[in-house]
């Protein structure tokens, strides 16, 4: 993956860069005074807006929409699909007088109506209960999506129902993203840095891995239009193994898609920085410069949408499934996630300075705690059917939560735990200047791909997200976990303080107790090797291998109590969420079981039978021809033949007498026989009779 960090900057920006996005630098063109210093405010600092300028906000984001073509409004939201969401409301008004006006309220533009009762809402809504609200997020601003023929104002906003409860992604990422910004306050005010009236807030840099196949190989795969991966396929003699595509030459066609996705992007206001080809044929990354939390998680929203409408107009389809071909390099999203603290300094940077140094073991120390008390919560958010095919295998972390921390900062940590500890191993140092803290390594970080949560230098880099995944999930997750290790250190904290007892001396035990007592998550080894999975067993860290056992943890005591005693999620939102994502789950692996007993039976099946028929009718006149000889070879390929046409013919049969069950261990195991049958019949069959466009031709073909 590439190495995006949190601290670079677009120094040259390109004339058209952000020209869609009603940005503070456009507002102040559009806004008085007042309104503009009012509205900028409430974006720096998360508060809310002001009733009285909404109209004036209003009528200036359409005036500048119009003239760049717009003619409808939206409300764009994040329901729990996964994806986005938005309904159409045209600007045009009557007059009275028999023609139109251009109108958008502040009432329009703060909050919209949409049908709450056909979204997922995991029972927090009925069917007759059909109120919800989408409320603007002027945090994140608003964009234009452009048509063939006019353009579209969407707005993001939260989206609720009647009595409040959250119906969607954003809002309690906000809720999340709140609790942090309190708990880092509360530990910068110990620290003596100035946390009235300021914020923190987390940093996000999401690395988004994709595929591209030819458009006419897709259309000719009934299991990736309806799945999105191919439920069916044998490894071709190469793919990966060469290990010549990561960071080759990018072909031709490639590059022009990539051009022309950068620029949308830019025009968006979305800074794309980092392009490239991945490990597996077919398989790129892009990455963007590191932004707020929340306005991240929208843009990589945008992002996936984008690379959809790109690809298509250079006649390719953008795969983001975690796992779209098997027995090759799966797709996730690395999550680049830090804090920037009241002080407007990343917290996860070492610094030059011993308050600095305490302050970063510090937040250091209080996310070892939170990832190791809420490891299950962690995988629980980047559990899925898709997922399921990718952690584990030997391109993506297992699903074991540990953390990478190199070398010379687990020396350090390993001297704190001690006590009284100031040296360092070689390498750029930089002294903290605490009683009994040892000096720190700067950027003296290895990395290690196959850890799920690693530090990388001024972030954690949290490598199990999968590819189609909205970041919101995760990072709800993180944020809320180490807000309550960040409210667990100050309390204890805040007691010395008010004792008047010695401030570093308490914070160098309270470190050393939280690295005595959760060390266990600490692994700079392989990850992928059984010798981890045993040695983590051992450790007694959880090893939850599927969604359907992640998931279950959502519902337990542990989860309620820290997403309520936070404000991120309250009891019966958080059953419902639970509820949803089981009933994802439990319906993509319905779907892709149907969709293979449909192409086995229709596609598959025939030809086979028809191969098998013409076989053997030209064994027999060759026999025929030369009564003495018999076609020893030629009948054992028939036999192979017939043996492999009856296992998938077996296979359907035993797959369609569970598809409609409850169990999907069963229909995952079903579904795994059935494909093994045709993965081996592709092998067989003369590949101009074969239906299915192959692995060979869709990832090298472009």
């Amino acid at each position: 993956m590439s190495d995006s960090t949190g601290t670079k900057e677009i120094e040259t920006i390109p004339d058209f860069y952000g020209e869609n996005v009603f940005s503070l630098k456009v507002m102040r063109n559009y806004l008085s005074d007042k309104a503009y210093k009012s509205l900028r405010a409430t974006i720096q600092s998360g508060g809310k807006v002001d009733p009285g300028i909404a109209d004036e906000v209003a009528d200036a984001m359409k005036t500048w929409s119009v003239k760049k073509g717009a003619t409808h409004f939206t409300h764009w939201f994040q329901p729990l699909t996964g994806s986005t969401a938005e309904k159409h409301d045209s600007f045009i008004s009557p007059d009275g007088e028999g023609g139109i006006i251009m109108k958008f309220s502040g009432k329009e533009l703060i909050q919209g109506e949409p049908d709450a009762s056909s979204f997922p809402s995991g029972g927090l809504r009925a069917t007759f209960e059909a109120r919800g609200y989408t409320g603007w997020d002027p945090t994140s601003p608003a964009f234009l999506k452009e048509g063939s023929q006019g353009a579209t104002l969407c707005i993001p906003t939260v989206f609720c129902g009647y009595h409040g409860e959250a119906l969607d992604k954003k809002t309690p990422l906000l809720r999340s993203m709140a609790a942090l910004s309190k708990q880092v306050c509360r530990l910068g005010k110990l620290f003596g840095i100035k946390s009235e009236g300021k914020r923190a807030y987390g940093t996000l840099g999401g690395e988004q891995e994709y595929f591209l196949i030819d458009t006419e190989f897709y259309y000719q795969r009934l299991d990736l239009i309806q799945t999105g991966r191919t439920l069916f396929g044998r490894e071709p003699a190469r793919h990966q193994q060469m290990e010549d595509h990561y960071f080759g030459a990018i072909k031709s066609r490639v590059i022009a898609f990539m051009e022309d996705l950068d620029r949308e992007l830019w025009r968006l206001g979305i800074p794309a920085t980092t392009r490239h080809n991945e490990v597996s044929p077919a398989q790129f990354e892009i990455a963007p410069v590191f932004e707020e939390l929340n306005l991240s998680v929208d843009h990589n929203m945008m992002m996936m949408e984008i690379m959809k409408q790109v690809a298509a107009n250079h006649d390719f389809v953008c795969l983001l499934h975690e796992k779209p071909f098997a027995g090759v390099n799966g797709s996730g999203k690395h999550n680049n996630w830090a804090i920037c603290g009241p002080d407007g300094k990343n917290w996860l940077s070492p610094g030059g300075s011993p308050h600095e140094n305490a302050k970063f073991l510090t937040v250091l120390c209080a996310v070892i705690q939170a990832i190791d008390d809420y490891a299950e919560l962690l995988r629980a958010s980047v559990a899925s059917a898709g997922n399921d095919h990718r952690l584990g295998a030997n391109e993506a972390p297992p699903a074991i939560m540990s953390i990478f921390l190199g070398d010379q900062l687990t020396d350090v940590i390993e001297q704190v735990e001690k006590g009284g500890a100031k040296s360092s191993k070689k390498g750029g140092v930089i002294s903290v200047g605490v009683d009994s803290l040892p000096p720190l390594p700067r950027d003296a970080t290895d990395r290690n791909r196959t850890s799920p949560f690693a530090f990388t230098g001024n972030k954690f880099e949290f490598r199990s997200v999968g590819s189609n995944m909205s970041l919101s999930g995760p990072n709800i997750i993180l944020n809320t976990i180490v807000a309550e290790a960040i409210d667990d250190i100050c309390t204890k904290l805040e007691k010395t303080v008010e004792g008047k007892k010695d401030f570093n001396e308490k914070l160098q035990k309270i470190l050393q107790s939280i690295i005595k007592k959760h060390k266990r998550v600490l692994y700079n080894g392989d990850n992928y090797t059984k010798e981890w999975q045993a040695e983590a067993k051992k450790r007694g860290l959880s090893n939850l291998k599927t969604t359907p056992e992640a998931l279950k943890v959502m519902s337990e005591d542990k989860a309620i109590k820290v997403f309520e005693k936070h404000g991120v999620l309250s009891k019966k939102e958080l059953f419902s969420r639970n509820e949803v994502y089981s009933h994802a789950y439990a319906t993509i692996i319905h779907l892709e079981a149907k969709c293979a007993i449909t192409m086995a039976k229709t596609m598959i099946a025939p030809v086979a039978l028809e191969y098998q028929e013409e076989l053997a009718t030209t064994i027999d006149m060759v026999e025929s021809v030369n009564k003495a000889k018999k076609s020893k070879a030629a009948r054992e390929l028939l036999v192979n033949v017939c043996d492999e046409t009856e296992k998938a013919l077996e296979g359907i049969k035993a797959l369609e007498a569970v598809v409609d069950g409850k169990s999907t261990k069963k229909i995952i195991a079903a579904m795994e026989d059935l494909r093994s049958a045709v993965d081996e019949l592709e092998g067989l069959v003369p590949a101009e009779k074969w239906p299915l466009p192959t692995y060979a031709e869709m990832l090298f073909v472009m």
